[in-house]
């Protein structure tokens, strides 16, 4: 995916704080604002990228799902340049993604891109790969690494990361059971969050009824 390197339009670094991010932010506006540049469009669309840029950046919400997207975009471009998918560098992966899912908030999971990552770090010719190396042991661990990421996605996100895993198995019965343990784990947590919910929105009717009624 193409990502804006907000950073970069700004010419700050990662580590910037908000108030070092709204000092940038205001001498950039100086330089680019419309009123300023007298409608020059080469300073309008400038200064477009760096209020896009300023207004991620210091917005909690926006700026962790930013940087999701940036660390997916970054590990998928490593990836790529890498020499040789081998057992232990696609393990070393998958061990990377589950220490990272699991610092982040599940309420501000970019979980799109949490699932097109997996599915871009087990394509079928990764998975092709791995089977010529026979190592059953190491593809275990890379599947339990993976089933660990998994478990703040929607139902929705699972079935296609499910098959691939599923294929990585080849022979291995106690790879495959546990996937499928795993899928049966998470419908079992779905249907009861679906039930959850409707019975805090019957609740909530009801509780509105009372009062509505004690107020006559």
């Amino acid at each position: 995916m193409h990502l804006k390197d907000y950073y970069s339009i700004l010419g700050t670094v990662p580590s910037a704080t908000i108030p070092e991010i709204k000092k940038v932010y205001r001498r950039l506006a100086q330089k680019y604002h419309p009123d300023k540049a007298h409608d020059d469009p080469i300073a309008n669309a400038q200064f477009t990228e760096i209020k896009e840029a300023y207004e991620v950046l210091t917005n909690p919400a926006k700026k962790e799902y930013y940087l999701q997207q940036r660390w997916y975009n970054q590990h998928i471009g490593k990836r790529k340049t890498q020499d040789a998918v081998t057992p232990d560098s696609v393990l070393k992966l998958a061990l990377e993604l589950e220490r990272y899912v699991s610092t982040l908030d599940v309420f501000r999971m970019d979980k799109q891109g949490l699932k097109e990552y997996i599915l871009d770090l087990l394509p079928d010719s990764t998975v092709e790969k791995l089977h010529e190396f026979n190592e059953t042991e190491t593809n275990r661990e890379i599947i339990s690494a993976i089933l660990k990421t998994m478990h703040s996605l929607p139902k929705a996100y699972l079935q296609d990361i499910a098959v691939q895993l599923t294929k990585l198995t080849s022979e291995d019965k106690s790879a495959f059971r546990q996937i499928q343990l795993f899928i049966q784990k998470m419908e079992r947590k779905h249907r009861r969050e679906k039930y959850s919910l409707i019975i805090i929105i019957a609740a909530t009717v009801v509780l509105c009824l009372v009062i509505w009624v004690a107020g006559r």
